[in-house]
């Protein structure tokens, strides 16, 4: 039987501001593992607080989401920060996400840093190994979703933190892996990214943005809230992966 995760982004709106088409509440009955927003890029203590509430009535996993200090560019602009500062405020995140939870008795499965902050730990050596140590010391047992083959997953297999390798669903990679980040994500078309998916899960190929296939091995479907029609493209996802025998289900 062939098991995938299926992560998304949650509580990224802030206060009266909503981020995406507002879908987080239906949009996780369709997935395994949700990245709650921290505050720094998205979130509030309020949201965090309902996005817990509403993963733990549905039995999705959660884990922290932490981004760089960038509310107005929505943590997808780089900040040049020593590492041991990005560290501190990545760490100063995980710890109010898993307090909110843990008054409502829910652990914290996983960290996924966002946006900009994910792109600069899959390639900066000092800035990965200190997250990845200081994980060690306050919880060597949580999940670090990363790219397959990057400098913080490297670490981290080092390390001994367990990690969750990536696809993402909702993104084009190039031959050397990466994923070709963008601020602005045009609207996609479901079927086309539902049968992407699947087949990547099937072969383990993506086609990369040079016309060519890549082999991606990996153990959760990342797809975001905040890509336009969220809702549909995460439906037909799951459908397609539901009709192929696919189940999907947390990496814990």
């Amino acid at each position: 039987m062939q098991t995938v995760d299926f992560n998304s982004d949650m509580g990224e709106s802030f206060g009266p501001w909503t981020i995406g088409d507002g879908v987080d509440h239906e949009l996780m009955a369709f997935i395994s593992s949700a990245n709650v927003a921290t505050g720094f890029h998205a979130g509030d203590p309020g949201t965090m607080r309902r996005t817990i509430e509403r993963a733990k009535q549905l039995g999705v996993a959660i884990g922290a989401h932490p981004g760089f200090r960038d509310l107005v560019g929505f943590g997808r602009r780089h900040i040049n920060a020593p590492a041991q500062e990005l560290v501190d405020d990545m760490l100063y995140q995980l710890g109010a996400l898993r307090e909110l939870a843990r008054v409502q008795g829910v652990t914290l499965q996983h960290i996924k840093p966002h946006g900009a902050l994910y792109m600069h730990l899959a390639r900066d050596e000092e800035a990965a190994r200190l997250l990845v140590e200081n994980l060690q010391r306050l919880e060597p047992e949580l999940l670090l979703y990363c790219m397959p083959g990057s400098v913080i997953w490297r670490i981290a297999k080092e390390l001994g933190q367990p990690v969750v390798r990536e696809f993402y669903a909702d993104r084009e990679y190039d031959l050397s892996g990466s994923i070709v980040f963008t601020r602005n994500v045009r609207a996609l078309d479901p079927a086309t990214v539902a049968a992407r998916v699947l087949r990547a899960c099937q072969t383990g190929l993506v086609r990369t943005v040079e016309g060519e296939d890549l082999f991606i091995e990996f153990d959760s479907i990342c797809l975001h809230s905040d890509t336009p029609g969220a809702l549909d493209l995460v439906a037909a996802t799951r459908r397609a992966l539901d009709q192929a025998g696919i189940v999907v289900r947390t990496p814990a």
